[in-house]
């Protein structure tokens, strides 16, 4: 293997993909140590707890290390994967600075630096500030008495280390110990001032072997004569793993976007005081309005489906009744009215539920809401679709009669003030023109936040939805 040098080397590290993410899994790396790498390559697959991202890497060279596996879930801000540049050549206006420290292991990563070091926190690897660490020299220590030195040598033949003399230190010769961060929590934790401890690092740092034998020292008896050490404790024993029969069940860890969906629909079920009603819908004009729409030149090309029809119907119903777009401000205690919608479409994924949207759908064309939405559906079943793509909804459509489902009382997206959702469509007895006659039949059910919808409001929207999709010529006169 090639010899690296530090200033060769980039470490490039988890980027917050999302808007405040913490941490992502890798899923896949698609480069190995030794390949040859050029910037905007993608590197690997990520999945956050909003969506499966790529990454590509900001600069040319040669990956040395991959420093976790496939499966791991990283912090943002750790260096996931080294890359020596050819040469050591300053890289290219707009890419990251050398690196000058070494690669963090998977047990143990980088450890961010120590306040006032000069740097600036790096959270999505693209280099770090320009200035120079500079660190003040230490002031040497003052020689000890002549009377101090001989009790020391006196004690150290005792096999005991003598008990510091309280010494008067004027308030400029002291300065902090250094130690970094998590060396500093260690001995916090264990109740060790820094200020006893010898460091033994490079330029005087205070590493955790220096903390553990300050420790040690701080424990070990006192006796006037030495004293063998003594046994150590056997550490308690780990409570034994709950042992379950593999062949009978099956656990899946909930992390990603499964994980984060689950933590909204709690905090949505127990913030937002859920109410919801339903309607029952003769679709049958719907339906062949879809028919004939399929056959129209203007959408050739389109997805086209009663989920089309049904957005937009929502979308005019959002425009009779602007107040149902909105949102809780809770920390302001305000209502805040959107002027804009981004239709939200619940979307089921082999990763867990997903909530793309589509922005501004409330001044699409009805030819361009239904490309829009194709184009939602593709991304979401090839599993690429963006933590953009999901924020900022406004109001959502979830069609759950595409499971056989007549129904159901949907949670709302956190943020948003509605829900729609869509049951089956099939034919059922039904009174049309006074005569009971098959017809093509779905139930609808609107969920509102009701600390900013009230029943009159919620009612009107879900009544102006089932009046166009049981009339759909009132899409043009009511648009």
């Amino acid at each position: 293997m090639t010899t690296m040098t530090n200033a060769s080397v980039r470490e490039f590290k988890m980027p917050d993909v999302g808007e405040g993410l913490t941490e992502a899994e890798i899923l896949k790396w698609y480069v190995q140590p030794g390949d040859t790498v050029t910037d905007g390559q993608v590197v690997c697959e990520v999945e956050t707890a909003k969506a499966a991202v790529e990454l590509p890497i900001p600069y040319d060279g040669v990956v040395r290390a991959l420093h976790f596996p496939e499966g791991t879930t990283v912090d943002v801000g750790t260096s996931i994967i080294a890359v020596e540049v050819a040469g050591g050549a300053a890289p290219a206006a707009g890419a990251p600075a050398a690196e000058t420290e070494p690669a963090p292991t998977p047990q143990e990563p980088r450890e961010p630096k120590a306040e006032g070091s000069g740097r600036q926190p790096v959270l999505v690897g693209y280099g770090v500030a320009t200035s120079a660490t500079r660190r003040r020299p230490r002031k040497a220590a003052p020689e000890a008495p002549a009377g101090q030195a001989a009790v020391s040598v006196q004690a150290e033949l005792n096999g005991r280390t003598p008990a510091p003399e309280p010494v008067a230190e004027p308030a400029a010769a002291r300065q902090r110990p250094l130690a970094k961060p998590p060396v500093r929590k260690l001995a916090k934790d264990l109740g060790i001032d820094l200020a006893t401890v010898i460091p033994t690092g490079p330029d005087g740092i205070i590493t955790r072997e220096d903390v553990h034998a300050a420790v040690s020292a701080t424990q070990a008896p006192e006796p006037e004569v030495q004293a063998p050490a003594p046994a150590p404790v056997a550490p308690a024993a780990a409570p034994a793993p709950v042992s379950y029969d593999t062949a009978r069940e099956t656990r899946i860890p909930v992390k990603g976007v499964r994980k984060a969906t689950a933590a909204a629909m709690v905090g949505s079920a127990f913030t937002a005081p859920h109410v919801t009603e339903f309607v029952t819908v003769d679709v049958t004009r719907t339906m062949k309005l879809v028919e004939e729409l399929k056959e129209d030149k203007e959408f050739s090309g389109l997805r086209v489906n009663p989920l089309l029809l049904i957005a937009k119907a929502l979308l005019v119903a959002i425009r009779r009744n602007p107040e149902i777009n909105a949102s809780w401000d809770e920390a302001a205690q305000e209502i805040v009215v959107k002027h804009y919608v981004n239709l939200g479409i619940a979307a089921a994924t082999p990763r867990g539920l997903i909530v793309p949207n589509i922005k501004d759908a409330h001044a699409k064309t009805l030819p361009q809401l239904a490309e829009s939405l194709g184009e939602l559906v593709s991304t979401a079943r090839e599993g690429k679709t963006s933590p953009s793509a999901m924020q900022g909804g406004t109001v959502t459509i979830t069609n759950v009669g595409v499971f056989g489902v007549d129904t159901g009382t949907p949670i709302l997206n956190p943020g948003e003030s509605a829900i729609l959702a869509v049951g089956a469509i099939k034919p059922q007895p039904w009174v049309h023109k006074g005569k009971v006659k098959p017809r093509q039949v779905t139930t609808l059910a609107l969920s509102f936040d009701h600390r900013l919808v009230d029943g009159e409001l919620g009612s009107k929207v879900l009544a102006d939805v089932a009046a166009i999709l049981e009339q759909p010529k009132r899409l043009i006169t009511w648009a």
